[in-house]
């Protein structure tokens, strides 16, 4: 794989990209995006219509905006879809239409407190339209007639989400989930979406253990639908990953699985902590990202959530701030490479019998020792040895082994790989 640093600005690019485009939970911004995604991995893309019953949701009407705009009484737009897809609210109803300003004021979306900033709104599943400014544009607009013009559909139609699957040696997969429904919002989507990319290519080029099936979906309405339309299968999901605000200059954050102690809970709090880097785990809560559906009672998979700041814990999220100057290439480089450290250990994390478990096997006549000499860490790997050989009873696994012998992980399954070649343990 290329180096980090390039593998950031290539991932910062890939946003840059995708940001300008108009997405929701359904519509045409979602396939574009996906079609953009695909020139980097193979997608799979799946429709499902409009009216399709996925667990306690109905798929929605498809929604689509062509144009959007408030102009004054010159003509001038003083507010312009063109300028921004985050201008309009959400699913606004189509709206052609003169009106005063103190009428318009009802459909207004602004953020006070930052005076400089365009909000994120929607209103998916209530009829309503609307538009987000700036709190300063407002204030300069005089009293006065304004063109209200909203040039959007809602007609039955889709909801579009896509998968790509990486292969691996069993049939058992591990998911990673990202939604593709927010429109001009650079930490929140699209460092996640260019972070489950360039993972996906990276895991590619190795031979996994397990499958790695990436899902790129609409939030909350997408995962659910990808749940419906695979409960005969799930029980194939053996560990799982939503990947969001992944690209901001915040510390690393895991947030745990609803069970709390899945193996991929203990897997990221091992990696973060081995790693050093300035970080946290927070316990599971049912608000969040697509975490909360993939965890919820009914399937009740170990899947946890790693961001940088979390959702709503920084005043940019869901504002115009959130654009590619606050995303960075180095801070996406690092989420992509605690991914790849934590999908490592997860692929190696087997549990081994140990094939001559009465008393300490002559290791140097094996060569196992002669193997290690010159390294700079032949007494930990002599000690790594030892351990896996003590706790290799059917029980433990490996990353059981580095958590009680203070050892790395790595050294720990470089050990296992040795003990297995010289046939003194099996998987």
């Amino acid at each position: 794989m290329a180096p980090m640093t390039a593998v950031g600005e290539e991932m910062h690019a890939l946003v840059e990209r995708l940001y300008p485009l108009c997405r929701s939970i359904t519509g045409d911004g979602v396939r574009a995006t996906l079609e953009i995604v695909g020139e980097y991995v193979p997608l799979q893309v799946h429709e499902v219509p409009t009216g399709t019953q996925v667990l306690d949701w109905t798929v929605p009407q498809e929604w689509n905006i062509r144009d959007a705009y408030i102009a004054d009484s010159t003509g001038r737009r003083v507010v312009d879809f063109a300028a921004s897809s985050l201008h309009v609210l959400g699913y606004s109803v189509p709206v052609s239409a003169t009106m005063p300003l103190a009428e318009l004021r009802g459909h207004l979306h602004t953020l006070p407190e930052h005076p400089a900033w365009v909000p994120y709104r929607t209103s998916y599943y209530k009829p309503a339209w609307g538009f987000c400014l700036a709190q300063e544009t407002l204030d300069a607009l005089p009293d006065g007639d304004y063109e209200v013009r909203i040039d959007s559909t809602l007609a039955d139609g889709h909801l579009t989400y896509a998968e790509h699957v990486v292969p691996g040696q069993v049939s058992d997969e591990v998911i990673v989930s990202c939604h593709v429904c927010h429109p001009s919002l650079a930490n929140d989507n699209l460092a996640g979406i260019a972070v489950a990319t360039f993972l996906a290519r990276a895991l590619a080029r190795e031979t996994p253990y397990y499958t790695y099936r990436f899902i790129y979906a609409p939030g909350t309405i997408g995962a659910i639908t990808w749940l419906a339309r695979n409960a005969e299968r799930i029980d194939r999901v053996k560990h799982g990953l939503v990947l969001a605000c992944a690209g901001d200059r915040g510390h690393l954050t895991y947030k745990q699985s609803r069970r709390g102690d899945a193996e991929i809970d203990r897997v990221l709090r091992h990696v973060l902590s081995a790693s050093e880097r300035p970080h946290r785990v927070t316990e599971f809560t049912p608000y969040g990202y697509d975490e909360r559906q993939y965890c919820s009672p009914g399937f009740d998979l170990g899947v946890g959530s790693l961001s940088r700041t979390p959702y709503a814990g920084y005043p940019e999220y869901h504002t115009s701030a959130d654009n590619p100057d606050f995303v960075s290439p180095d801070a996406m480089a690092d989420t992509l490479a605690v991914c790849r450290e934590a999908f490592s250990v997860l692929d190696r994390n087997r549990q081994y019998v140990n094939l001559s478990p009465y008393g300490e096997p002559q290791l140097g006549r094996r060569g196992l020792y002669d193997a290690l000499g010159g390294r700079s860490d032949t007494k930990q790997a002599q000690l790594a040895m030892l351990w896996v050989l003590s706790l290799s009873d059917g029980g433990p696994g490996l990353l059981d082994v580095a958590e009680r012998s203070g050892l790395p992980f790595d050294t720990v399954a470089t050990a296992a790989d040795a003990l297995r070649d010289a046939g003194l343990i099996k998987a």
